[in-house]
Parts: structure tokens; sequence; C-alpha cells
């Protein structure tokens, strides 16, 4: 495959797609950020890449200034695939949701990882303050149009399933592992979830 034979394949793109990228945080950018309580979050070594999702009440993800964001890490299973690629390669994408909103924000741009006790606490939810911050410099912003969540039904909760439809966390880990793991019900897992959210 060349790009040749994709352009090919897929034509030119418009003149809309192609002009809608800017370089920073406007008032749009603002308000969807402040409204978004999920984000995945794209790292790379260099060589590898890892995607991370990182949920909040809506607006925990902090806009400093036009070219600036905040991103609070929380308390998770410290492999710390990301904050690791960030250390070897700074470049980050981070994709926005808003439950019921079809489209998606886009933001590439550059990492570090911050932990001074200002930027911790700017961070608090209910008294606890995040581990680290990664904080980005707002290279490209885009929106990208509603149609893949609308083909998924994303938000269209007559097309979710009425039971789970996988395996059981444990389950799945005992079987990836090869190790012995509690027998541990949904119904605890969800409650251990919630005890340890901060």
């Amino acid at each position: 495959m060349t790009q040749q034979r994709l352009k090919e394949i897929y034509g030119t793109p418009s003149e809309l797609p192609t002009n809608k990228v800017i370089d920073h945080l406007d008032h749009h950018c603002r308000e969807f950020i402040a409204a978004s309580p999920f984000v995945v979050l794209a790292t790379s070594d260099g060589v590898n890449l890892d995607v991370s999702p990182k949920g909040d009440p809506d607006g925990f993800i902090k806009v400093i200034d036009d070219h600036t964001m905040e991103i609070p890490d929380r308390p998770g299973n410290n492999r710390l695939d990301g904050l690791f690629n960030i250390l070897r390669h700074p470049k980050v994408a981070v994709i926005f949701l808003i439950p019921t909103v079809g489209e998606t924000l886009r933001v590439n741009g550059h990492a570090e990882i911050v932990e001074d006790k200002d930027t911790l606490q700017a961070h608090a939810i209910n008294g606890r303050v995040p581990l680290t911050v990664t904080r980005v410099r707002v290279e490209k912003v885009l929106l990208h149009c509603g149609k893949a969540p609308l083909r998924a039904g994303l938000w269209a909760p007559d097309s979710w399933p009425q039971a789970r439809p996988v395996a059981g966390l444990y389950d799945i880990i005992r079987d990836h592992a090869q190790t012995d793991v509690p027998d541990t019900s949904e119904a605890d897992i969800q409650a251990l979830y919630k005890e340890t959210l901060y």
C-alpha cells in the first residue's frame, strides 16, 4: 500500500476537514473539555503505542490557557505505561467524549509530568489529590464528526446489551495471567471500584 493508492481509494478531502485544524483551545474547545467526563490518552515510547482511559466528573481536565491543559492521574494499577512513555517520547493525543454528543474532540500536543503541590491541589476531588498531573502544551486541535459513535450506537440505550456481554474482570485476568485470583462477583468488583476511586 502507498499514499498514492490510498488517495486513489479515498479521494481528496474537501476544504472543510482540511481547514478545521487549529493550534489552540478556543471557546468551543473549552466548552467541550469542560463537559467531558471521559478521555482516551494515547502515548508512545517512540516505538510502541499505548492508550489509557481517564475519567472523572466532567471538567476534570483543566484548561490553563489557550495552549495548555492539565490531566490529573488518579490511582490505578501502577503499571505507569503512559507516564513512562511521556518521559521517553512526550508527544500525546487525547480524545474527549461527552455522553449523548456524537462528535469527539482531539487534542495533540507535547506533555510533561508535574508533581508540585499547588498543581496537584488544584485537581483535588473529595480532598484527595492526584499522584501526578500531565501538563499538555497544545499543538493541534480538531473536532471529529459523529459518524463513528452513531454507527456504534454508543449513546443509544436501546442498542446497549441487557447484561454484561463479556467475562468478569477477574475471570479474564485469571486466564490472561495464568494465575490464581480470588473468585469475586461483579457486584464485589463494582464495590471495590467505588472504595478505591480517590
